[in-house]
């Protein structure tokens, strides 16, 4: 049974965000076969802002896949048949673009822990010979700040799923105080 709501819950800061500073959040099964969907979905939304370089769209598209393919590896969203992973965007700011990955939670066929971490205790040896683990490596080197939260940051809401997110900086948008 997937966790993650499929509707949008509602904002009640007293300053909501402007309409444009959002787009509608995507919904994806969470299958690594669905990974190029992420990716041109997140193409398509990027290129109707205006003044974002061809090569920060690409680093984006880049981190979101790897942040797709984390959560449907490592988390509920792959695990179970009805998993779901979902895809926000939003320019909380001008000049800066915001994308994130929500899973559906813990995986119960492991005892692994599931947050995400980045390995930073390899020699360049181990390196050169691991075949995983640069994930999240690559997204902390391509994007301004990421991180990740808990979907609820209640105790008794542990494991019902994670938050993983980008930031990128649009210089050129944050001049003219733009987002699309």
């Amino acid at each position: 049974m997937a966790i993650v709501p499929h509707t949008h819950a509602l904002n009640h800061t007293n300053n909501p965000p402007p309409a444009e500073s959002r787009w509608e959040c995507r919904v994806y099964p969470g299958h690594l076969s669905h990974t190029s969907q992420v990716r041109s979905d997140l193409n398509t939304d990027l290129t109707r802002m205006t003044g974002v370089p061809a090569e920060v769209r690409e680093e984006m598209v880049l981190c979101t896949s790897e942040m797709f393919a984390n959560a449907c590896e490592h988390s509920r969203s792959g695990q179970d048949p009805d998993g779901r992973v979902v895809r926000t965007l939003e320019a909380p700011v001008p000049g800066l673009v915001r994308v994130s990955i929500i899973d559906d939670g813990t995986r119960t066929d492991t005892i692994v822990d599931s947050i995400p971490k980045v390995p930073r205790r390899r020699t360049r040896k181990d390196w050169e010979e691991a075949e995983r683990g640069r994930g999240l490596l690559m997204v902390g080197h391509l994007a301004s700040r990421w991180g990740f939260r808990p979907v609820l940051d209640f105790p008794f809401c542990e494991g019902l799923g994670t938050v993983t997110w980008a930031e990128f900086t649009l210089p050129a948008l944050a001049a003219t105080g733009g987002t699309r």
